[in-house]
């Protein structure tokens, strides 16, 4: 995928933006945000312009998970937070506002300021969970 000039995720990735780089391999990069929801929230992000997780094929996300992973654990290693977790949002609805793929790896602790991220409340159900469950089998049933 061709590297985009005016994205700020890829001028990291390339080396010529501002950021707080914690790790780095051939095909990701890691740093802090700049606005981070945690001591030692990291960006996780593919060196190679990626728009979203729908983008992604399957060799770099392979690799990106593996970085993921890495960073997961030096996090642990060095924070000893008592939780995790790893967040990507896809789409506006889903509040993406960086168009460059990035998995957020965020140390949680008990009571921290980002508090319970699931509804209390389930979702309205709508359609069963049956016709869901088949729709997505259908889709899916396509795919290698």
């Amino acid at each position: 995928m061709d590297e985009d000039n005016e994205c700020q995720f890829c001028a990291i990735g390339r080396g010529t933006g501002s950021a707080k780089i914690v790790w780095s391999d051939e095909h990701s990069v890691a740093f802090l945000p700049l606005n981070p929801a945690a001591k030692g929230h990291t960006l996780v992000v593919p060196k190679a312009h990626v728009k979203d997780i729908w983008s992604l094929d399957d060799q770099l996300a392979a690799r990106l998970a593996h970085s993921v992973l890495t960073v997961a654990r030096g996090v642990r290693e060095a924070l000893q937070p008592d939780g995790l977790n790893v967040i990507n949002s896809a789409g506006k609805a889903a509040s993406q506002t960086v168009w460059h793929l990035h998995m957020h790896v965020v140390p949680r602790w008990h009571d921290d300021a980002i508090g319970n991220i699931w509804p209390e409340n389930p979702a309205d159900k709508g359609e069963s969970e049956d016709v869901v469950a088949h729709l997505v089998r259908a889709a899916l049933s396509g795919s290698s």
